[in-house]
C-alpha cells in the first residue's frame, strides 16, 4: 500500500479535524503530495498540494486561510489540518502522490490513498 489516509469523521460547523496520509517505507519529501476531495455528485477537486521540496504549496481558494498542509519527513506522513470547517467541506478526502512537478489535476497523480470521509453538520 503506497498511501494510507486517516482522520476523517463527523463534526459540526466551525470544528477542526486533522487528516493524516502515511507513506509507509517511502519518503513524502521525494514526491509531490496532494489532498483531493470528492463530494457526492461532484468531480474530484484538489484541496492542497505540496511540492517534493516543500517550497511550493497550492491551496484551493475555498480552503485558503482555513486548511494547512504540513509534513513530517521522519514519519513519512503528510497532515491536513482543517479548521473552521463548513458543511460544504463535506466530502471523501483522498491523499495522492506523484513524481516531479506540482499539479492540480487528479489524473496526473499516480498513487492514491483509500479515502476518508469528512462530514460537517450545520
Amino acid at each position: 500500500v503506497q498511501l494510507q489516509a486517516s482522520g476523517g469523521g463527523l463534526v459540526q460547523a466551525e470544528d477542526s479535524l486533522r487528516l493524516s496520509c502515511a507513506r509507509p517505507g517511502r519518503s513524502v519529501s521525494s514526491v509531490v503530495m496532494g489532498w483531493f476531495r470528492q463530494a457526492p455528485g461532484k468531480e474530484r477537486e484538489i484541496v492542497v498540494g505540496i511540492s517534493w521540496s516543500g517550497g511550493s504549496i497550492y491551496y484551493a481558494d475555498s480552503v485558503k486561510g482555513r486548511f494547512t498542509i504540513t509534513r513530517d519527513n521522519a514519519k513519512n506522513t503528510v497532515y491536513l489540518q482543517m479548521n473552521s470547517l463548513k458543511p460544504e467541506d463535506t466530502a471523501v478526502y483522498y491523499c495522492a502522490a506523484k513524481k516531479y512537478w506540482m499539479s492540480t489535476y487528479s489524473y496526473e497523480y499516480d498513487y492514491w490513498g483509500q479515502g476518508t470521509q469528512v462530514t460537517v453538520s450545520s
